[in-house]
């Protein structure tokens, strides 16, 4: 059987999804196919289920320091069952509501759920789940075809750990309760955000870090209150620690790190692999069709295509930045590349969020990548939060915000708040517009808020250029 397709999306995550509604507005003939669930790793075993954890850690976290704002603290009682019940039901709700198959079938898109194989340029072969040996597979002719096979947990080479048995974001949501003890090999954004999680719901955590710092992308000096908010806790957050060796004793985990076991071992019950992700592409017949992949996925120009210029591949995949959000961004972009006049691009600027308490966002340069680039021509704003009026009203005054720019205009912006997520668009969006820091100051912001110390830290440069204007001052 063979059928005719403007589009064939393969994969159903953040990427497929996006890009699919979007071609459904164009009239074009698409056709989706899905291996397992539609919603991809960000619904089933990544940001959804992750922040469903977080939020009941936070309201235990909040329950036991309620003294702070003037009322009597009380030690939460947890049942880590109920609290992994309530996460799931999370995903399900998600799952039966915007991620169901069938509100894509009435856009007018195909869904079809099998085993995808791209056969031809302008060709994916399908084996549908259900059929029989015998069953002739499905054959799609499209125009275009759009990889979006995301990744999965990349694991790390530790002798034993296999044998010891391990999680990760692909596991550890399908238990029906985590271990009373946890160590969490990977100091990137998961394994940060489910320490501090995990750490708050009871269980005992261990955080080993192979580099000098966790969050090694981000802004080093807001890193720094991250990992001291962890820290005091309890989360027990060991950096320059490399596991090399897994041994297991009844039900009991050790992870040695180093040559002296005796003095550099962690014990648990748990271990959670967070070491990054690896793209999908295997299986997909990319090597026999031509398509080049490297080594952080399959190689795409600035807009998104291939090599053979038929097929494009966004998201995970492509392995240039692992969100969810930049994903769905690209999914979109690449389809009006497809379709529309012109050239589409996936900007390489994307800016992101660590969803500890407080987050972590970042958008632009780091300083240090700001000097490496500009050299002495720039200038770097600060302010810490204990100068921040909601912030003192909320005792969550654990933080700063940091923006830099060269010759007034910004060229990056890191935020470490209560709400630095939602703080960072405002900053991330005169970075993509390339505005000047007067802009920000000129604009009004609501107080109190957390973003009204956006606007005292633009305002502090207007402030310095008038003083080097006083002299136009009239007496």
């Amino acid at each position: 059987m063979t059928d005719r397709y403007d589009l064939v999306i393969v994969g159903m995550g953040s990427a497929g999804m996006a890009a699919a509604e979007f071609a459904a507005t164009l009239d074009l003939n698409v056709a989706v196919i899905e291996r397992d669930r539609v919603g991809g790793d960000g619904l089933w075993t990544g940001s959804v289920p992750s922040k469903a954890l977080l939020a009941t850690a936070k309201v235990a976290h909040v329950m036991r320091h309620a003294d702070a704002v003037g009322l009597t603290a009380v030690e939460p009682h947890i049942d880590l069952g109920m609290v992994w019940r309530r996460m799931r039901s999370v995903r399900a709700d998600i799952a039966r509501t915007d991620s169901d198959p069938e509100r894509y079938r009435a856009m007018g898109l195909t869904i079809v759920v099998g085993d995808a194989t791209i056969t031809g340029p302008n060709e994916v072969t399908v084996v549908e789940h259900g059929s029989h040996t015998d069953d002739e597979p499905l054959v799609l002719d499209t125009r275009f075809i759009m990889l979006c096979t995301g990744s999965r947990p990349d694991l790390p080479e530790i002798d034993g750990l296999t044998e010891a048995g391990y999680l990760t974001s692909e596991t550890l949501f399908e238990l029906d309760e985590p271990p009373v003890s946890m160590v969490i090999i990977g100091g990137g954004p998961m394994g940060i955000e489910m320490a501090q999680a995990l750490n708050r719901l009871g269980v005992r955590v261990t955080v080993l870090q192979r580099a000098s710092s966790i969050l090694t992308n981000d802004e080093p000096a807001l890193v720094q209150i991250v990992a001291a908010k962890l820290r005091s806790e309890g989360v027990d957050l060991r950096v320059d620690a490399e596991a090399v060796r897994v041994t297991l004793d009844g039900s009991t985990r050790t992870v040695h790190c180093g040559p002296d076991d005796a003095d550099a071992s962690v014990f648990a019950e748990g271990i959670l692999v967070a070491t990054g992700r690896r793209a999908n592409t295997e299986g997909l017949g990319l090597d026999e069709v031509g398509v080049e992949v490297g080594a952080n996925g399959v190689q795409v120009d600035g807009r998104g295509r291939t090599n053979i210029r038929s097929i494009y591949a966004v998201g995970d995949v492509a392995g240039r930045f692992f969100f969810a959000h930049s994903a769905g961004y690209e999914g979109v972009r690449a389809v009006r590349d497809m379709f529309f006049p012109g050239k589409g691009n996936v900007d390489e600027f994307v800016p992101w969020c660590t969803f500890t308490d407080p987050e972590l966002a970042h958008a632009g340069l780091t300083v240090a990548e700001a000097e490496a680039k500009f050299g002495d021509d720039l200038d770097v704003w600060r302010l810490d939060l204990s100068h921040n009026d909601r912030a003192r009203a909320d005792a969550a005054t654990e933080g700063s915000i940091v923006v830099i720019s060269t010759k007034g205009r910004i060229v990056g912006a890191h935020i470490v708040a209560p709400a630095a997520g939602e703080m960072i668009h405002e900053l991330a969006l005169a970075i993509r517009h390339d505005m000047k820091i007067g802009d920000i100051a000129a604009l009004v912001h609501i107080a109190p808020t957390y973003a009204t110390s956006i606007g005292e830290v633009a305002t502090d440069s207007s402030y310095e250029r008038a003083r080097n204007l006083r002299w136009m001052v009239r007496r």
